[in-house]
């Protein structure tokens, strides 16, 4: 069984972008905005500040209070969208209650939507466009390809069907010539769909619900989930003591796919700022 180290090739592809950033003299600026006062969104921005300062890519984090109104919020957002100096803005998920998730999404200029959460660059995903592919999906394709995993051919099952990983997912693999088949809560015989798959992405969102019952002998797992367990222990939505006598390769939770996540947000920031020079001097 081969360990996917999620870790260590997120590592590497942020030092690629630095070297890059430096060789070429760019200056990528990210803006983060953050509403309220939840540990784990706070936990999240840290971690992307700091993925900010070990790439090289200037961070503004932006935060605010519980009580910020949407309006409030969309006039940030204008604000940024308008600045020269700021290549990527990225609104920390999820939103208090009061404010439309879609209408702050639908406001972030595509060019700086890093996320890919816009349904313009959606849209360029799905129909083979030139656009921001959201972190995580585009994550698991650069772990499959930099662990020397082929995916032309492969049959391909995503076990979830959310617009942040199972849709984008699908269509990224499909983009990579894989056969994909999607699974959701309403999918009959669940289990007898997962054993064809040659290479297994698993985003469910249920601790440990995926075991050896779901997998070909062989496969490739892919695990996004991340949770903790009643131990207070770390896992994924995939049984990982269970699987891993019987895959060929697996991502551990943590150190797999959620490395990449951020890897890949630096990426789209560097995208965007090579974009906007190039539409600068053009």
């Amino acid at each position: 069984m081969e360990l996917i180290n999620g870790k260590a090739i997120a590592a590497e592809i942020k030092e690629e972008l630095r070297a890059q950033l430096i060789s070429n003299s760019y200056k990528v600026t990210l803006a983060v905005i953050l509403i309220g006062n939840d540990p784990a969104s706070a936990i999240y921005v840290k971690n992307k500040h700091q993925s900010c300062e070990e790439t090289g890519i200037r961070s503004l984090v932006l935060s605010f209070p519980e009580s910020l109104t949407q309006a409030a919020l969309l006039e940030q957002i204008d604000m940024l969208n308008q600045r020269d100096d700021v290549d990527g803005i990225l609104v920390q998920l999820p939103l208090p209650e009061a404010i439309d998730q879609q209408a702050v999404i639908q406001a972030i200029r595509p060019d700086k939507d890093v996320d890919g959460f816009h349904p313009q660059n959606i849209g360029a995903l799905s129909t083979g466009h030139p656009g921001f592919a959201p972190c995580t999906p585009a994550g698991i394709i650069e772990l499959l390809k930099r662990s020397h995993i082929g995916i032309a051919g492969k049959e391909c099952v995503v076990v979830g069907r959310s617009n942040i990983v199972g849709k984008p997912v699908a269509q990224l693999l499909l983009r990579e010539n894989a056969t994909v088949t999607i699974c959701h809560s309403q999918t009959r015989h669940l289990a007898k769909i997962c054993q064809r798959a040659d290479i297994l992405i698993v985003a469910i969102g249920k601790p440990r619900a995926i075991n050896r019952d779901y997998v070909k002998p062989g496969a490739v797992v892919i695990d996004v989930g991340i949770h903790r367990d009643n131990t207070g222990k770390l896992c994924g939505d995939v049984d990982f003591n269970d699987v891993k006598e019987i895959v060929s390769a697996i991502t551990p939770v943590p150190g797999g796919v959620g490395p990449m996540t951020i890897s890949m947000l630096m990426k789209n920031c560097l995208m965007a700022a090579i974009l906007h020079q190039l539409n600068r001097v053009s």
